[in-house]
């Protein structure tokens, strides 16, 4: 059974206010970053990033296109990388010459996302860039350039808006904190 969220929610460390008001402040600085570009493609790394990406692309004012990407490097069950990435599913459009911007949900040890950044620019983007929701910027472990944050949190293990535990809870419109004592995993 699925434990209702409510049960192991420590605090909501982002509102759905917050959220909204930060992305489309986003939105606004890649508006205005890339007005006098064409060829505009935003990446969603799947599945996390969903969310964060429909509301991002309503508030982006230059005309773009989607495309999506699954990476995995969490074995099933584990809440630490493994350190290896294998693309689980692959864009579908050729980025020679695009402008791509990578979106991501979180960014945490930034091995998954150096590992993706590196394939990408093998393919000769134009420009590749990345711009994530969420930065936990003290457990990076390897360097990569974020040029767009929306928040940068400490190293609390979060869920909602798109963040999953064991799958669940995407659904949330809140960044919550859980309570790892109070959670129980679905049977």
């Amino acid at each position: 059974m699925v434990q209702d969220y409510h049960e192991f929610l420590a605090e909501v460390l982002i509102s759905e206010e917050q959220l909204q008001h930060r992305i489309h402040e986003l939105g606004e600085e890649i508006s205005n970053d890339y007005k006098d570009e064409d060829q505009l493609l935003l990446v969603c790394i799947l599945r996390g990033g969903v969310m964060f990406l429909t509301d991002l692309m309503r508030s982006i004012r230059h005309p773009h296109a989607i495309e999506f990407m699954a990476v995995s490097s969490y074995g099933v069950g584990r809440r630490e990388t493994s350190g290896q990435t294998r693309i689980t599913l692959d864009l579908n459009t050729d980025i020679q010459d695009k402008n791509v911007i990578l979106v991501e949900d979180i960014i945490d040890s930034g091995f998954t996302l150096a590992s993706v950044l590196e394939m990408l620019s093998l393919r000769k983007p134009r420009s590749l860039s990345v711009c994530t929701l969420l930065d936990k910027a003290e457990r990076r472990e390897v360097y990569v350039p974020l040029k767009y944050v929306g928040f940068t949190i400490s190293n609390k293990f979060v869920f909602g808006y798109g963040l999953d535990i064991d799958d669940y809870y995407r659904n949330l419109p809140f960044v919550g904190v859980v309570d790892l004592a109070r959670y129980k995993p679905a049977s």
